[in-house]
């Protein structure tokens, strides 16, 4: 089994401070950081874009868990991968041709990510899993930081990892929206392998984000 990993969101972060935020993450036992990239149009929500990322690469050398919430998604590809995106995962409803989108991220060197949100079918992404380094389940509709976790997505997962483990697949399941102390270890028993959170980890225990991060791993 892979080992539990951690990709704080900073959409719960301190914006005025997010250089210094994600030095904290880094610094409290992230694995990762996970960005949320909203564009008002796809989700009803605007976050940040390539150039606030580039700003924010050097300050940590983890990877950037770049989720891309766009629509159209494919023509902004190579923006966040020049900006510092490590992994760049898309919504297969966000882009006209899913195999053109994940053999772009493919070609610029980056690991491709595919989201699906909570009424999203595994179907729509099948005949490309042995392309996919991590596949994305949301359990909230995407667009806001804070919402109350979706429990019926569990089952999409375990899906996964039979698929996986039958197929001897080697993508990681990441699962994001409301991910606490209470839920994350039915996340992890159903087969995901990194958890995304963002208000547990910044807001918990006085934001002591070093003991929030090691809460959630160990559920």
């Amino acid at each position: 089994m892979k080992k539990i990993q951690i990709s704080p969101s900073i959409l719960s972060a301190d914006f005025s401070q997010l250089g210094n935020e994600i030095k904290r993450l880094e610094q409290g036992g992230a694995d990762m950081i996970h960005v949320d990239v909203m564009d008002g149009h796809y989700v009803p929500n605007l976050t940040i874009g390539p150039p606030v990322i580039k700003a924010l690469r050097q300050n940590t050398k983890l990877p950037f868990d770049v989720h891309l919430m766009i629509s159209p998604v494919h023509k902004y590809i190579k923006d966040y991968a020049d900006a510092g995106a490590n992994i760049i995962t898309i919504h297969p409803e966000a882009t006209n041709n899913l195999k053109d989108s994940i053999d772009l991220i493919k070609k610029l060197n980056k690991k491709v990510g595919i989201s699906l949100n909570p009424e999203s079918k595994i179907d729509l992404i099948k005949s490309f899993l042995d392309k996919i380094d991590l596949i994305l389940i949301m359990s909230v509709n995407p667009g806001f930081g804070g919402q109350k976790f979706m429990p019926e997505v569990l089952d999409k997962i375990k899906e996964l990892k039979k698929i996986k483990d039958k197929k001897k697949l080697e993508f990681d399941i990441e699962i994001d929206g409301g991910i606490n102390f209470d839920n994350s270890k039915l996340a992890i028993e159903a087969g995901a392998n990194i958890l995304v959170s963002g208000t547990t980890i910044f807001k918990k225990n006085d934001g002591n984000i070093k003991k929030n991060i090691d809460l959630l791993k160990s559920s």
